[in-house]
């Protein structure tokens, strides 16, 4: 198969990894940069070109877009998804991904566990607000964050009140959410694709720091999953509409809680704690989906 990664730097793990798989397994795997692709939208025939030329017509695409381009980078996988290419994650799933509010309102929606969450726009609700997330200690953060940059541990309800205060005085959009104490500042990281847990590894902050990103020093393992929990991963996977993303669980004594539907996962981090090759699963998964799509394709036209 010809296979496009849309990514803006090829010597990242997870890009470099996935074109190492993916020919390692017999496609043609090409990475593009996002920002240098532009578009020909018509009726008839949309396209897409890159450096001046027409770009050929590739079996899937797998985005790897970063937060900060999302607008464009999901506007250039409308546009494959436009002429028929297979998306390993449809543009609308990763719009959707980003905005965490909405992420959490389609979650709750879903019945799908969550930590209490708070959302306001006016500082007139800041104490209502805390009190009706459990009060502090409690979580504050910004909704276009990401790595764990913007996210807030107030331990004090005044502390809360002078943090909510300053964010809004920025005009910067912020949840609020409860503590979830008994996880220690711990979260696990379940690696979905298709409609099941591939991988999964528990993610410890560094002493001191409650946020356990491993940019942020925390360190992984692997750990064994619940069967709550791994139901818990694909569900919320399934409610954004991802094929491949990263589902963040918190452990708490009311089961299993989505802390954020990541829809670029880092590999590096998973694949060495797992020493899975979890690169060559997302291509497994691309192969049975566009063979199947293929088949329905035929079918339909006999019939």
């Amino acid at each position: 198969m010809k296979i496009a990664i849309l990514s803006r730097n090829p010597n990242l793990y997870s890009t470099r990894r996935l074109k190492e798989a993916g020919e390692a397994q017999g496609h043609e795997v090409e990475i593009i940069d996002t920002l240098h692709c532009y578009m020909d939208i018509t009726s008839s025939r949309p396209t897409v070109r890159y450096h001046g030329k027409e770009l050929p017509t590739y079996d899937a695409i797998i985005p790897r877009i970063g937060a900060s381009v999302t607008f464009y980078g999901t506007a250039v996988a409308r546009q494959f998804e436009m002429m028929g290419t297979f998306n390993v994650n449809e543009s609308v799933a990763i719009s959707r991904s980003r905005d965490k509010l909405r992420s959490l309102q389609l979650l709750s929606r879903k019945g799908i566990g969550l930590p209490r969450t708070g959302f306001a726009s006016k500082a007139d609700n800041i104490k209502d607000l805390i009190k009706n997330v459990g009060g502090a200690p409690l979580v504050i953060k910004l909704l276009e964050g990401t790595q764990g940059i913007g996210v807030v541990l107030a331990d004090t309800a005044k502390a809360a009140e002078s943090i909510i205060e300053a964010f809004m005085g920025l005009k910067a959009n912020i949840l609020v959410q409860e503590y979830i104490k008994e996880s220690g500042g711990a979260d696990i990281r379940c690696l979905v694709i298709g409609d099941k847990v591939v991988a999964a590894m528990k993610r410890q902050g560094a002493e001191g720091e409650f946020r356990s990103n491993l940019h942020r020093g925390g360190s992984a393992e692997v750990v064994k999953l619940s069967k709550q929990e791994r139901e818990t991963a694909v569900n919320a996977a399934k409610a954004m509409g991802l094929g491949v993303c990263g589902v963040d669980l918190l452990q708490s004594v009311n089961g299993p809680m989505v802390m954020e539907v990541n829809s670029s996962p880092g590999l590096e981090g998973i694949e060495k704690a797992t020493g899975k090759n979890i690169a060559g699963m997302v291509f497994d998964f691309i192969e049975k989906k566009v063979n199947s799509n293929a088949t329905s394709n035929k079918t339909r036209g006999n019939g």
